[in-house]
């Protein structure tokens, strides 16, 4: 058949198929089919011509029409940290692990050298910050930092603060890896140094039962948002059978999930520690538990609840 009859015995039907405002699944669905099929005839008898342009045209609008119609189910929100997030947990726990022991090596480091360089806590942590807990320590109160300022203006600061940094560590993995995990190892640092202080001034257990109220849930999610780093790197280093380019955009796209799926829980150690962790003085059992229970979280929705999700999908 030639172009012009072919336009001809279709041209009312498809003006009627665009000027249509209709939303029914079905009749969208129909007129779908059939402009695919003359879109098919077109290409196949007329491929560079204009008719199959403008057929090509029609079926992508119709296609629009009929997954714009299409309703998402109100639960999506949800069903992301209950699926999606313990699921890419599961697919990528190498790089969650490496995150994890590039921590603790640097954590290490950081309180070793701390314990036998007196200016090293103080390169690390800085002097102000040393001199204010020197000072508190001195009036029998180590801890006091915690409860100074306002918990709503300190709540918003740190929760903030923690956000911002895990996506400043995950888009340094864009660096070949390299800068997540110097972001790693200055944290590493930090902490080791941190800890180690304590303990030297025979106040370990005391900072473990206080600072780690709100570290388990913290430094747990600044380890995963390294290992997002350490994906969105090794996306570009190891492509493995993708072309580079389609293996970075998925590193990005899986590493940019799990960075968000950490905001609840950054707001969560935030809280403890703006309303929490201030009352130095808790019972023994009540801090012990809050530790322990936040402990058991993480483990449970990094680790046991998305190898138990990946066994029943098998």
């Amino acid at each position: 058949m030639r172009e012009p009859l072919f336009v001809k015995q279709n041209s009312q039907k498809w003006k009627d198929f665009e000027n249509s405002s209709g939303n029914d699944p079905d009749e969208l669905a129909d007129r779908f089919i059939q402009i695919t099929d003359d879109l098919a005839y077109a290409k196949t008898f007329y491929p560079n011509s204009k008719t199959t342009a403008y057929l090509n045209g029609l079926a992508g609008r119709l296609h629009q029409s009929i997954y714009k119609n299409k309703t998402e189910k109100s639960n999506r929100f949800i069903t992301y940290w209950q699926y999606e997030l313990p699921l890419l947990f599961k697919t990528y726990r190498k790089q969650i692990l490496y995150s994890f022991l590039f921590t603790v090596v640097f954590a290490f480091i950081g309180a070793v050298s701390a314990a036998y360089d007196d200016h090293f806590i103080r390169l690390i942590l800085g002097d102000r910050y040393v001199d204010m807990t020197e000072a508190n320590i001195a009036k029998h109160d180590p801890f006091a930092i915690y409860k100074q300022g306002n918990s709503t203006l300190m709540f918003l600061q740190i929760a903030s603060n923690n956000i911002y940094v895990s996506f400043i560590i995950f888009v340094a993995g864009i660096f070949g890896s390299v800068g997540s995990v110097y972001f790693l190892f200055t944290n590493g640092l930090m902490l080791g140094s941190f800890e180690s202080y304590f303990f030297v001034k025979g106040l370990g257990i005391q900072s473990l039962l206080v600072i780690w109220i709100h570290g388990v849930i913290e430094i747990s999610s600044i380890i995963i948002a390294g290992g997002a780093g350490l994906v969105l790197g090794n996306s570009l280093i190891f492509p493995k059978t993708y072309k580079r380019l389609d293996s970075f955009k998925k590193g990005a796209k899986d590493g940019m999930k799990l960075v968000i799926g950490l905001v609840p829980l950054f707001i969560a150690a935030a809280t403890f520690e703006s309303f929490v962790t201030r009352y130095t003085e808790m019972p023994l059992w009540l801090s012990i538990l809050i530790l322990s229970l936040s402990l058991i979280f993480m483990i449970w929705y990094v680790i046991l609840y998305p190898n138990k999700l990946t066994k029943n999908q098998t």
